[in-house]
């Protein structure tokens, strides 16, 4: 049994401490707010099985041409935001083009195929099963064209990956989800994935099943991590084993110890509006770079990335989103007075970092999962679990791929 300090208490940190608490170890997370409540509270909700391609740069010439003029959506950009992290956003358009997505996708979709397995059991053992619903989430097609490239992209997912969905015209959605009252040609139901409620809350019940099983959350600095003879000590708590889950963060701590990594920040939105008849689904209008998501404080409406240092207080995105929402639903006044955001940690190259931090004795990386810690935080936990129990972890995972590159 080792003791093993864990950085952040977002989905990824509280599932990394989970997963070394089982195998035995004596595990403390240490974390300067509440669980859950950083970039783990800020998603759509969703546990995603069929997202089995990580989001790739849009390049197609039209799509940026968009982007470069601000009339998009799905991203948007300062100029500040750009330039501060340029080198890393060309790496992630490299590894966007189809090959090397291609590449990536492969271990991608072993990760995320395994997303509703390993949540499972956590949640049953949390007592969280009121704020899941296994029924998946739906995507609509506004165009028969759209709804052709669904149908492909559908039947590809399925043959490839063996994702479950089906394909309904607008009669079928209607009957599904009676609250829209735009006519879309049609919409794909990914029905195997499952969705949230309450994505800060699942967080904090996982936390607090940690503390029941008899770990320590300590509210302390975990950007505080330094060396003191053969340990790790943050804010005063030491162990043998440090493992870095700090989202957007976690750079700054790796960099003290010779890691660079060259992340992409995606800033994401969200807001909640009163709804009298939520849909039963989240509902994905990516026409619009929104998903709408029935939340226990409404409908959830959540954009796309925007790069840029600093939020906003009235980001285009939401408003747009928003627009959206009401073409599609009746819905009410927002919930709260400003919108929430957050970062997204992406790697260029699209895989998180997971495993030993090279040249430093039992310090560990969990991060860069983009937007797919929620889903994924327990899948890559057990891969990073495994590894410092003295398995193999995943080579193409490692964070020495970065001091290779």
């Amino acid at each position: 049994m080792a003791e093993v300090l864990v950085l952040g208490a977002g989905m990824v940190g509280v599932s990394t401490a989970l997963a070394l608490q089982a195998r035995g170890h004596d595990v403390t997370i240490v974390e300067r707010g509440v669980p859950g409540r950083e970039t783990s509270y800020g998603n759509a909700g969703l546990i995603q099985t069929e997202a089995v391609e990580p989001y790739a740069m849009p390049l197609a010439p039209g799509a940026l041409l968009q982007i470069a003029m601000g009339r998009g959506y799905d991203v948007k950009w300062t100029p500040q935001g750009l330039m501060s992290q340029l080198g890393a956003v060309l790496t992630y358009a490299r590894n966007s083009l189809p090959a090397a997505h291609r590449r990536a996708s492969v271990t991608w979709g072993k990760l995320i195929r395994q997303s509703t397995e390993r949540h499972g059991p956590l949640i049953a053992a949390a007592g969280a099963d009121n704020i899941i619903r296994r029924n998946g989430y739906i995507e609509l097609h506004r165009t028969p064209a759209k709804m052709d490239k669904a149908r492909q992209t559908a039947e590809r997912f399925r043959s490839e990956f063996g994702v479950e969905a089906r394909l309904m015209d607008r009669q079928e959605l209607q009957a599904l989800e009676p609250s829209i009252r735009t006519r879309v040609e049609g919409a794909t139901h990914w029905s195997d994935s499952w969705n949230c409620a309450d994505p800060g809350g699942l967080v904090a019940a996982y936390a607090a099943l940690f503390q029941k099983r008899g770990g320590r959350i300590v509210n302390g600095d975990a950007g505080d991590l330094h060396r003191k003879g053969a340990a790790w000590v943050a804010d005063e708590v030491s162990a043998e084993h440090a493992v870095v889950a700090l989202g957007p963060w976690s750079p700054m701590v790796t960099e003290r110890f010779g890691l660079r990594v060259p992340m992409v920040y995606k800033r994401g939105y969200h807001r909640h509006y009163h709804m009298e008849m939520p849909p039963h689904h989240p509902i994905a209008d990516f026409g619009n770079s929104v998903v709408l998501s029935p939340m226990r404080r409404g409908l959830r409406i959540a954009t796309a990335a925007e790069l840029t240092p600093h939020p906003r207080l009235s980001p285009p995105q939401l408003k747009h989103g928003e627009r959206a929402a009401r073409e599609l639903f009746d819905i009410g006044a927002p919930v709260e007075a400003e919108p929430w955001t957050g970062r997204r940690p992406c790697m260029p190259d699209m895989l998180p970092l997971v495993g030993r931090v090279p040249d430093q004795p039992n310090l560990w990386a969990h991060f860069g999962h983009g937007h797919q810690g929620f889903t994924l935080g327990p899948v890559t936990a057990e891969i990073l679990a495994d590894e410092l129990d003295g398995k193999p972890g995943w080579q193409e995972l490692q964070p020495a791929r970065l001091k290779r590159g």
